[in-house]
């Protein structure tokens, strides 16, 4: 035998070695062929909460969630998930971070420690900061954070919720206003050690504001919050903007705190820019009033035909069957009895032959009348691709809204146990029919206590959207606020990789 030979046969013995060793790591055969992509479970997750209210009396309630894992292979540990705080930064002051007795930092806040089971905290609102965080690990797909504040007294009265957001460089929102009623802030939080340069940028209904008073290059260093006023950035009382918030480097979480002296407060959240079609999900079905707020970033008008996808089907509201916007100017519309007391969701497709670029688009929904009236708002959303999760979910005054706006769409509901124990009620599967929007008020069973969650499965059929209503009585008034629920992005494809023994010959 020569070298060659013996060098060979060496070469292809290690290969076999090597690759024993790879099929033996997760317990399990792995039949993906080579070069395909497998879809694995994220490893980490990171999540931004921006800062409470600073009402004097408020309360702020914070769950988090990661569904249970169907297994525990390919070697991934517990691992964990908590949030700790990101104080607030001002130029020249720093920040007012405060360490323990050990002078180790912060303790970790809202700390999962298993799947499938909800944490709740509780804490007075005043003083409190945003929070950063990540899950790793088991704990990471899927990981979610409801942040929830009861705003007792003052001009803000009222419920405001959001779910705690993903970072990312850019965010667009719809339905902000530098009106003397209103007093809305952008706050910024950095995740990251780092420190990052944000743009904010303005637009309304003659296109973008210019001004020179402070929306470029506003610095947020590493582990901090910042909160801009909007009408620092403008002196032109608007009643409806669109926001765009850029980092030039890096990355951030953005959301604009929305107050109004009649209308009480709420959190504006991001909203997904796309071609179309563009889905809100959860009108209420006694909302007293809804305004469709829209923008057209690109070169192109852009016209839409509007639908609204109600308990048992689509119809076009009368007087308001299409929009036309104008490239770079917003576009508000009072859209008069929409709901005719039916839940629903409004469904945006791009017009024949009308420009396909993406549009900005959010709606505020108000409840009540006079002195008692409450306004939330209700973004486009992405899609449920596969899985979603929502928490901070209440016994009473929660409802979920699903809507199809294609083809008919199976669903499986999974309610988790409540965060002061209880059991879990079996899984339920649903159809939510095309074009339409199911309403469902999930039933806890007798014994659980606290919050809990609520995951979405989309098992088959057309598109799925999802919004979650919490709903609660203040006084002498019902309370409320709107989150929408996109896929929760808990795998990634990998591709698969192999031996290639081919490599060994001329």
């Amino acid at each position: 035998m020569n070298r060659t030979t013996i060098s060979l046969l060496a070469t292809v013995t290690a290969l076999v070695a090597v690759t024993g060793v790879a099929s033996l790591g997760d317990g399990a055969e792995d039949t993906t062929p080579a070069g395909k992509a497998r879809e694995m479970p994220v490893e980490r997750t990171a999540l931004t909460c921006p800062r409470p209210t600073d009402a004097e009396l408020a309360t702020t309630e914070y769950t988090a969630y990661t569904p249970a894992a169907e297994s525990t292979a390919e070697g991934r540990g517990e691992g964990h998930a908590y949030l700790l705080p990101a104080p607030e930064y001002t130029a020249g002051f720093g920040t007012d971070e405060d360490e323990d007795e050990d002078g180790e930092g912060p303790e970790p806040l809202v700390a999962l420690e298993q799947p499938g089971v909800p944490v709740a905290e509780s804490i007075d609102t005043y003083g409190a900061p945003a929070l950063a965080g990540t899950a790793e690990q088991l704990l990471a797909p899927g990981w979610t954070v409801q942040q929830t504040t009861s705003v007792r007294s003052g001009s803000g009265q009222g419920l405001m919720g959001t779910a705690c957001q993903v970072p990312d460089s850019e965010f667009w929102f719809a339905g902000a206003s530098t009106a003397d009623a209103r007093n809305d802030y952008v706050h910024l939080t950095n995740p990251d050690e780092s420190p990052v340069v944000v743009d904010i940028q303005l637009y309304g209904p003659e296109g973008r504001l210019e001004s020179g008073l402070g929306g470029e290059g506003v610095t947020v260093p590493g582990g901090t919050s910042v909160p801009v006023r909007l009408t620092t950035l403008t002196d032109e009382p608007l009643a409806d903007l669109a926001v765009q918030v850029t980092a030039r480097t890096g990355r951030i979480g953005a959301q604009i705190e929305a107050t109004d002296a009649q209308l009480g407060v709420d959190w504006l959240t991001p909203v997904s820019a796309t071609t179309g079609p563009l889905v809100l999900p959860g009108i209420p079905a006694d909302a007293r009033t809804v305004r469709l707020v829209a923008y057209a970033p690109g070169d192109d008008d852009v016209a839409l035909d509007v639908a609204l996808s109600g308990p048992t089907g689509s119809f076009t509201p009368a007087g308001n069957e299409s929009i036309t916007l104008r490239s770079r100017t917003l576009t508000a519309i009072d859209l008069e009895d929409l709901t005719q007391g039916q839940p629903g969701s409004l469904v945006l497709t791009p017009s024949s032959g009308s420009g396909d670029g993406r549009v900005v688009v959010g709606l505020r929904v108000t409840q009540g009348e006079d002195d008692e009236r409450e306004m939330a708002f209700i973004p486009a959303t992405a899609p449920i691709e596969q899985r979603a999760s929502v928490a901070g979910n209440t016994a009473k005054g929660t409802t979920l809204s699903l809507v199809a706006p294609d083809e008919a769409a199976e669903v499986r509901i999974t309610v988790s146990g409540g965060s002061g124990g209880g059991d879990a009620p079996e899984p339920e599967t649903y159809t939510v029919e095309a074009r339409s929007t199911l309403a469902i008020a999930p039933e806890l069973p007798d014994g659980a206590k606290g919050r809990y969650a609520i995951t979405i499965e989309r098992l088959g059929g057309g598109e799925l959207y999802a919004s979650r209503t919490l709903s609660k009585k203040q006084d002498d008034m019902v309370t409320f606020t709107v989150q929408t629920i996109p896929d929760d992005r808990s795998t990634v494809s990998v591709p698969q990789t192999g031996p290639d023994l081919s490599v060994l010959t001329d």
